[in-house]
């Protein structure tokens, strides 16, 4: 969909409980069902493509990951949808969540958000101009909320090249081809997933909560564009991982 101008937003900046906006980023990382909006035509992982191939036309697995994310970098924007079935015990945090990113940058999106063991709809979840504002039930009006006081990015800095989420792809270690299936529209795609992990440190650039390596695994489509990003680890500071 296109990206529309940001409504004008009025009241102050408020300060939103720290498990929520944290919870919000937190899901934004762990994206599940991934698509570019690019209209480009892209070859496919196994032909020719931006990666170094071998002297058979094939591309190893850390080639895949940094042709993933070349495509990721140089798309017009990225459609997400998230969620997670295992928030654990005691935690505030992000259910579900689905919206656009681009590299103006920006987001614009809706969260559902369980605090207290309730969940509710944070809607609308806009961050544009290196402001982020938020929408809550029982507060009538958009706000403006500062991620930073509760150690959670800008959800638009993930598409930043050097520092957002493709960062993760070219950082992620013994990297293995796994499974190749059929998928997408139509059945038309070939999806491949490749393992991983990432340290710890590199996860907390996106979300400073972040502690401990996570597994990754990623699902890839033959033209190079990231698909699916599952990861496993601890996002939140003296919890099991999730």
């Amino acid at each position: 969909r296109g990206w529309a101008s940001p409504p004008v937003w009025k009241g102050e900046r408020m300060r939103l409980p720290h498990r929520l906006v944290a919870g919000v980023a937190v899901g934004v990382l762990g994206l599940i069902g991934l698509t570019g909006c690019s209209d480009d035509d892209s070859s496919g992982v196994s032909g020719n493509t931006s990666a170094d191939a071998d002297d058979d036309g094939e591309v190893s697995a850390d080639e895949v990951l940094a042709l993933a994310r070349t495509t990721f970098d140089e798309t017009s924007g990225v459609s997400l949808s998230l969620t997670t079935s295992d928030l654990p015990d005691g935690v505030d945090g992000l259910v579900a969540a689905e919206g656009v990113a681009t590299h103006a940058p920006a987001f614009e999106g809706i969260a559902t958000v369980s605090l207290s063991g309730s969940p509710f709809n944070v809607d609308p979840l806009v961050a544009v101009g290196g402001k982020v504002y938020a929408s809550i039930p029982g507060v009538p009006i958009t706000q403006e909320i500062d991620p930073q006081e509760y150690g959670a990015p800008d959800p638009a800095g993930l598409m930043d090249p050097d520092n957002g989420f493709s960062s993760i792809l070219t950082a992620t270690d013994d990297v293995e081809q796994g499974d190749t299936v059929r998928g997408g529209a139509g059945n038309k795609e070939i999806l491949t997933e490749y393992s991983g992990t990432v340290a710890g440190d590199v996860v907390a650039n996106i979300i400073p909560s972040a502690e401990g390596d996570f597994d990754v695994v990623y699902t890839i489509a033959d033209n190079g564009e990231l698909r699916e990003a599952r990861l496993t680890g601890v996002f939140y500071p003296d919890s099991d991982p999730m």
